[in-house]
């Protein structure tokens, strides 16, 4: 009777001090998403790509821009004018590889090239020049904008793979902590139940109820609970920094994790509907951002393979220019004009098939790659659902093992305080207890792991 008072009055006034201490603050998963998705330096380096797509369909249309030419050149020797030329043109690119082109041309000087010689008042043109082979259904102009288009996909895709992948390392951050957390809590609860029969021990061995013995075996006991406790403080350290990593405000400014903040409890509750996942969902390929990547990279291939192939047609270029004096330009005389003709097709072609030929080979390459990451993914997805059920299970079967282990724990507890029972199995009851939590607390760590790892698999950001 004397022995049980003892453990009550020693237990009583260390729930009370452990009471007292708990004053945190729970920083959800949610809020802390919230922080990495809006702040995160490289998620905003992901968001980049996104305007390097704009600027690179920019940069694809400038080939487009109408562009004005002034070339002027003049030669003055010993009171002689040699020669003075001026020639000028405004030139409009249209799609189909046509050219538009306005131009004024005059030239002054004694030693002007015969070639060179135009109406004193100048000659200005208007023409036109056409590819009828090459460069007509498609140039590069028309390729680089194609492809500059289809990058914008490629780029957003890329852009969700890689923010992606920081939410991914960020989450398990963040459930790294929360184990370390749970294991310090866990350790910092038992040392106290070792203090408390320390104490009682010491005081019964007092009173001369018990062997002297028994305090070495209480002792060792503190003595593992506060190594144990040393040792998963130094981990929650270590899981506080790592966390600080992902923590971040406007203007890049970094954050560490305060030590009043505590990890969501219930997060096995809620982590889905944060992740806003259903794992069991069918599988929808389609519109993952890899294989959209993919796709993209494809079309881009295809893109360049029609260019190439059109490298197999004869290069032939027609132009024709209206010329005309400035003060006869509402005067249409149409004999007067300058045509051109440009003609080229190499015999054998070993360039240009070769070329084709290499072309093809990256696009079924591609392709391969496109098929085996499909099934890749799906095959991923499905373990990975099938690993999310496994562990329900086994958390289902642990929960009823701490169960079992805390009913024999109180059982011998109430022997000994009988005097039936003795420190030895006691000790040996608890540490079965205490395995079968940090068991627990590593099925909940591998569990909501598990959940953020199909939350990778299915890439989806937002």
């Amino acid at each position: 009777m004397k022995s049980k008072l003892i453990y009550f009055i020693l237990f009583i006034c260390s729930n009370l001090s452990v009471f007292g201490q708990n004053t945190m603050t729970e920083f959800s998963f949610n809020e802390f998403l919230g922080y990495v998705k809006k702040y995160h330096p490289l998620v905003k380096q992901a968001d980049l790509k996104l305007n390097e797509a704009q600027a690179n369909l920019m940069l694809a249309r400038g080939a487009f821009d109408p562009k004005i030419e002034v070339e002027y050149n003049e030669k003055q020797f010993k009171t002689s004018e040699y020669y003075s030329i001026l020639n000028s043109s405004f030139k409009i690119p249209t799609w189909y590889g046509i050219e538009l082109k306005a131009g004024f041309d005059n030239t002054e000087g004694i030693y002007v090239n015969p070639e060179n010689t135009l109406p004193n008042s100048g000659l200005t043109s208007l023409g036109i020049a056409v590819p009828i082979g090459q460069g007509f259904f498609i140039n590069q102009r028309m390729t680089d904008i194609r492809k500059a288009k289809i990058a914008r996909n490629l780029n957003a895709a890329e852009r969700n793979l890689q923010a992606i992948e920081i939410i991914y390392e960020a989450a398990v951050s963040y459930m790294n902590w929360k184990r370390s957390f749970e294991e310090v809590k866990l350790y910092e609860n038992y040392i106290q139940n070792a203090l408390i029969r320390y104490k009682g021990i010491a005081t019964l061995i007092n009173e001369g109820d018990k062997p002297a013995i028994d305090s070495i075996e209480a002792g060792i006991v503190v003595k593992t609970r506060q190594l144990n406790l040393e040792d998963a403080k130094l981990k929650l350290i270590k899981a506080k920094l790592e966390l600080s990593n992902y923590l971040w405000l406007e203007n890049n400014i970094p954050l560490e994790l305060n030590d009043n903040l505590r990890p969501e409890d219930f997060l096995t509750n809620t982590i889905k509907e944060t992740l806003q996942i259903n794992e069991l969902a069918p599988i929808d390929l389609d519109n993952h951002p890899k294989i959209k990547a993919l796709d993209a990279k494809i079309a881009m291939l295809k893109v360049d393979r029609k260019l190439k192939a059109n490298a197999l047609l004869p290069k032939l270029d027609l132009s024709y220019n209206y010329l005309s004096e400035p003060s006869y330009i509402d005067n249409y005389r149409f004999e007067d004009y300058k045509i051109g003709l440009n003609f080229s097709f190499p015999l054998f072609l070993r360039k240009e098939r070769g070329s084709l030929k290499l072309a093809d080979l990256k696009i079924k390459d591609s392709e391969f790659n496109l098929q085996f990451e499909r099934k890749n993914l799906e095959n991923k997805i499905k373990s990975q659902q099938q690993e999310i059920v496994s562990l329900e299970k086994q958390q289902e079967y642990n929960d009823k093992l701490v169960k079992d282990f805390t009913k024999l724990l109180n059982a011998e507890d109430r022997l000994f305080e009988m005097g039936e029972s003795s420190l030895f199995i006691i000790n040996s009851r608890e540490n079965s207890l205490v395995s079968s939590q940090l068991n627990e607390i590593a099925l909940e760590n591998r569990y909501l792991n598990a959940i953020i790892s199909i939350y990778k698999t299915l890439a989806n950001p937002n």
